[in-house]
């Protein structure tokens, strides 16, 4: 049996020795005055060895720690050096399987399933708050305090429903690693519980039409890039969800110089799980009013250039942010009084409330259609989307003839200025459309040559930022 002290007195020889200890195990003495620890062993009617590290940074219990464990695994059937390599490699694969990577596998898997706004806001998310903590960690090693103290930062700067929804992504992630083979559990799961609550109740919105113009009218007169002044004017007349809104693409629109045009919003960037997105005939219709088409044709010198409607100042090929209306009716003075979804409750209830005494049997219905709202007896496949649309367009008018009443045509909100601007100001408005313009048709293949390149041009310095001003959220 050795000890420490015949350990430390073994000196260097001619030729290499070994120093015994019991059950096979020996210290190797190399005429270089190296000690490796080893052990001898038989599997499958052959003698192999193993080697268990450099003495002294192995010392003499370590050592038979380690021939006690390979001796447990042979004694169970298993080639000890083979179980090594193996632990090895296991190792090595989970940690180059950081959260990062495994977050992206799973965000590509997925993201067909979704909205294409909303797979960009997953990912924008997880980019912002996630990967810059936990995102080079391997995601087996990520214990619950890591991630919670992940969240406890998104609820420190207020956003406790991102946070929220943080969590529910981080957890999903985890599930998908759980299945791939590259985690064991979901430290994510419990947090819910130890989260902040979100506040109950429904989005604050102005239901009164006075007070609603009075607001529409103030926020258009605040500080605001024209097109976030005329998506926020656009989002009031259809009523759509904001997310529908900021993907609105140029091709998605139907005979806009015609008698009936029309707003064809895809099934996959609707609001619902997978089977509503690739619901066959799921395509949400928004038939369009005169002051829709209006505020469409004061958009297109801004924006026609672009795929998108209401594109990022930063990236046209970006949509703009989820939180620039939101913002500029908080600076408006409508902070906790209205928010974008709002303008769906404004509809329903002003439009119901004038259906009770002047509209048809049926018009509750229509109303709900309009909102892409199910009747709860009916299932999604069986609900016929295209429904009563004479009577949609004639609804959709008269909701805009009421709500913008008092309200400037939509050119002016182009010709107000995003900032005070001085006597010298070089900012340069847009000539709108003529009277005879007509929007191309076959949408996104006119974007190939034509008119587009040099509209673009003239759109660039549209694009440009503009600097915060102290102690104000800038829309973007």
């Amino acid at each position: 049996m050795l000890n420490d002290a015949k350990l430390r007195s073994a000196q260097p020889r001619d030729k290499a020795y070994k120093l015994t200890d019991s059950h096979r195990l020996y210290l190797l003495v190399k005429p270089n005055g190296g000690k490796l620890w080893r052990w001898n062993y038989s599997y499958g009617g052959k003698q192999k060895s193993m080697n268990f590290g450099i003495y002294p940074m192995v010392s003499l219990v370590q050592a038979r720690t380690k021939r006690d464990e390979a001796r447990a695994i042979l004694n169970d059937g298993k080639d000890p050096a083979i179980v090594k390599k193996l632990t090895i490699e296991a190792n090595r694969t989970a940690a180059e399987c950081t959260f990062e990577r495994v977050a992206k596998e799973w965000h590509e898997v997925f993201k067909s399933q979704w909205a294409s706004v909303h797979a960009d806001d997953i990912l924008r998310s997880l980019k912002l708050d996630v990967f810059p903590a936990i995102g080079e960690l391997p995601i087996a090693d990520i214990e619950p305090p890591k991630i919670l103290k992940v969240l406890r930062e998104i609820e420190a700067r207020g956003s406790i429903e991102t946070a929220k929804r943080v969590r529910q992504r981080i957890s999903s992630v985890f599930i998908y690693a759980i299945g791939e083979g590259v985690a064991k559990s979901d430290p994510a799961e419990k947090l819910a519980a130890v989260l902040k609550p979100v506040r109950k109740g429904r989005q604050p919105a102005i239901t009164d039409l006075g007070k609603l113009r009075e607001m529409i009218s103030a926020a258009e007169e605040d500080r605001a890039r024209p097109v976030t002044r005329l998506a926020l004017r656009f989002l009031a007349l259809t009523a759509v969800r904001p997310g529908e809104l900021r993907g609105a693409r140029w091709d998605e629109f139907e005979d806009l110089d015609g008698k009936e045009p029309l707003w064809r919003i895809p099934a996959e960037r609707m609001k619902g799980d997978y089977d509503r997105k690739h619901e066959d005939g799921g395509d949400h219709l928004v038939p369009l009013s005169s002051q829709s088409v209006a505020v469409l044709r004061a958009l297109w010198p801004l924006t026609g250039a672009c795929t998108l409607l209401f594109p990022n100042n930063r990236n046209p090929n970006q949509p703009m942010s989820e939180n620039a209306i939101g913002y500029l009716l908080n600076r408006a003075g409508y902070h906790g009084h209205h928010v974008p979804h709002g303008f769906r409750a404004a509809f329903s209830t002003i439009m119901n409330e004038w259906a009770e005494q002047h509209g048809k049997d049926h018009d509750r219905q229509v109303i709900d259609l309009m909102l892409a709202h199910v009747p709860p007896k009916k299932s999604e496949g069986a609900y016929n989307r295209a429904a009563y649309m004479p009577r949609r367009r004639k609804l959709a008018q008269l909701w805009a003839d009421m709500l913008t009443e008092t309200m400037p045509s939509p050119e002016v909100l182009v010709e107000r200025p995003t900032k005070p601007t001085g006597e010298h100001s070089r900012r340069r408005v847009p000539q709108p459309v003529s009277a005879d313009f007509r929007f191309p048709v076959g949408g996104a293949a006119y974007r190939k040559g034509g008119i587009f390149p040099a509209l673009f041009r003239e759109q660039a310095v549209l694009f440009q930022p503009i600097p915060k001003r102290r102690g104000l959220r800038h829309d973007r």
